[in-house]
C-alpha cells in the first residue's frame, strides 16, 4: 500500500478527531489511555493548537499517514527535538484497518528519508515494549539498531543518519 506523509495542520482537526475515535479501543489495547476527555470536541482541538505550537516552535514534528485518497492511515511524530544535538524521539500509531500492511514501515522510510534531514536531525531515538514484535521489525527494516532493554520492560532503538 503507497503512503504519504504530511505535516500535521488545522485543517486535519475533524478528520484526525474521527481516526483516533475509530481507532481508541485498539490502540487502548497496548497503550495508556489518553482519557476520556482527549475525545471531546473542545479538548481536542485544544490539544491539536499546542501540538502546532510545538511544531512551530520546532521542537516537534507531528504527521499523518495518509492514503493516496487522503485517508488517514495513522500518525508518525519526532518530539524532543533537540537541536544542539540533531535529534528526535520517534512516536507512531497505525490505526487498526492499516496495521500488518507495511504502512508503518513505509511511513517511517518516507520521514527518515524526506523529513529528518530538512529538519536537521542526524539521529533518531525510539522505544517499544518487549511483546510489540511488530513495532520492533518496523524499526530495523528502516535501520535502527537496538541499543538496551530497560527496568521498566521498555526495548529502546537507534538510528543515525
Amino acid at each position: 500500500m503507497k503512503v504519504l506523509i504530511e505535516a500535521l495542520k488545522q485543517e486535519d482537526a475533524r478528520a484526525l478527531l474521527a481516526f483516533e475515535s475509530k481507532n481508541r479501543e485498539f490502540f487502548e489495547r497496548t497503550v495508556p489511555s489518553r482519557g476520556e476527555a482527549y475525545y471531546q470536541d473542545e479538548h481536542f482541538l485544544e490539544s491539536l493548537q499546542a501540538l502546532l505550537a510545538e511544531q512551530a516552535e520546532g521542537t516537534a514534528f507531528f504527521s499523518l499517514i495518509k492514503s493516496e485518497q487522503g485517508i488517514i492511515l495513522g500518525r508518525m511524530n519526532l518530539v524532543d527535538i533537540d537541536q544542539k544535538r540533531a535529534s528526535a524521539e520517534l512516536g507512531y500509531r497505525v490505526g487498526e484497518e492499516a496495521a500488518g500492511k507495511g504502512v508503518a514501515s513505509s511511513a517511517l522510510g518516507l520521514l527518515l528519508g524526506e523529513y529528518v534531514q530538512q529538519l536537521g536531525i542526524r539521529e533518531v531515538h525510539a522505544k517499544t515494549t518487549a511483546d510489540n514484535i511488530a513495532s520492533q521489525k518496523v524499526l530495523l527494516k528502516n535501520g535502527f539498531v537496538f541499543q538496551k532493554a530497560d527496568a521498566q520492560g521498555f526495548l529502546h532503538y537507534h538510528w543515525t543518519l
